[in-house]
């Protein structure tokens, strides 16, 4: 029986609409939040996602798809179209966006507080509704550990130096943080990505992961730096393969008791080895998504499998 976390994830639902030359459009349920959501209940995590759903196809699409895989939905009420997103896939399966959302989240009251809150994307940096979103980080982190993703979208970013403000004030606020080596570069460029982990890894987090594609991820901590490789597949496309690394980054962080604000010293004490093992668990996941359309991440069975090829 897995520990029955309370996990609290914040942020946006797309529809991704995905286009392939000479194929008709796709629709598939994303969002990066609600990806993690999604992922994490997969993987028999109790789940809740804060978001906003407009009441067309869309929206309707992404809440069955939430629900048949036992995500708790909380929305402000609004009645804004379902943001979207048009996919279009290059010849290596790599994702390029053009996006057609708003973000406009009001507070919203909570039945009971999360052990865990994670958030990131276009929710954390998109006014007004990012106000909402960092003003629950701040009041939640008290009572539980915070994740984060920047999972950077350059057309909906706005002013550079803006958003790197923003982007390293929710780094500030968080135990956890993950990002693409796409990402480091977009907002500081010609860094190296370990000097910019360990530059996050000084203001707050207890662990910086970076994910590199097909050469594997890092993870930045106290102790020093990790690396591994990523787990050999066939790349289908790389839809979600970012948000399955994460849920599989805070499943497996669940699994050894180290979410939740009384396990944040420990969470600070990592050793070599199980940091090591979060990024197989994490990597492992994004293989398994990779390998299939959409962000579709694994659930408890599919990622055993995946691990036991690390």
């Amino acid at each position: 029986m897995l520990d029955r976390l309370d996990l609290l994830v914040i942020g946006e639902c797309v529809a991704d609409i995905v286009r392939l030359p000479g194929a008709a459009d796709q629709v598939h349920p994303g969002g990066s939040p609600a990806n993690v959501a999604y992922g994490l209940a997969r993987l028999g995590r109790n789940a809740t996602l804060l978001t906003q759903l407009g009441p067309d196809d869309n929206g309707r699409l992404i809440r069955d798809h939430l629900a048949t895989a036992g995500v708790e939905v909380r929305t402000d009420g609004a009645t804004t179209p379902t943001p979207s997103a048009a996919v279009t896939l290059d010849g290596a399966g790599r994702a390029a966006y053009t996006f057609a959302i708003t973000w406009t989240l009001d507070p919203v009251s909570l039945d009971r507080p999360p052990h865990h809150v994670h958030t990131g994307s276009i929710a954390a940096v998109m006014s007004p509704g990012n106000a909402t979103v960092l003003g629950a980080v701040e009041s939640l982190r008290a009572g539980a550990t915070v994740s984060y993703d920047p999972n950077v979208r350059p057309e909906l970013m706005g002013d550079h130096d803006v958003a790197v403000r923003e982007v390293e004030r929710c780094v500030a606020l968080s135990d956890v943080v993950k990002a693409s080596d796409e990402d480091l570069e977009w907002l500081y460029p010609g860094h190296e990505p370990e000097q910019v982990a360990e530059r996050w890894r000084t203001t707050g987090p207890a662990l910086v992961l970076v994910t590199r594609g097909g050469d594997g991820a890092l993870a930045v901590f106290a102790g020093g730096h990790v690396t591994v490789d990523a787990l050999p597949t066939d790349v289908v496309d790389t839809v979600g393969a970012g948000d399955a690394f994460m849920s599989g980054t805070l499943d497996a962080l669940a699994s050894r008791g180290l979410l939740g604000a009384g396990s944040r010293e420990r969470l600070r004490s990592l050793d070599r080895d199980n940091v090591t093992d979060v990024l197989r668990h994490a990597a492992a996941s994004a293989a398994v998504t990779v390998a299939r359309a959409g962000a579709n991440p694994p659930d408890e069975a599919e990622l055993e499998e995946a691990l036991s090829r690390f």
